[in-house]
């Protein structure tokens, strides 16, 4: 049988890195923009995409609306 994940090893590994820290920030902080703007609202299962996949690159020629099934499923 497989042995069974270890998530809390899991997270500490890659959750709690401070490089996985920086990256969510620059989402969440786009996020907050594009609401802000009006471009997304909670609840409205939009995502706010890097085009480039890089979270740190918050040029707007860079960002994009989708929706949430289309921007999980690029990965």
């Amino acid at each position: 049988m497989a042995k069974p994940r270890d998530y809390k090893d899991e997270y500490a590994k890659f959750q709690s890195s401070t490089s996985s820290k920086k990256d969510r920030a620059s989402r969440n902080k786009m996020r907050r923009l594009m609401i802000k703007k009006g471009a997304v609202s909670k609840g409205d299962n939009k995502d706010v995409d890097h085009k480039n996949g890089n979270p740190k690159d918050n040029r707007m020629s860079n960002l994009r609306i989708v929706h949430r099934s289309v921007n999980r499923a690029k990965h």
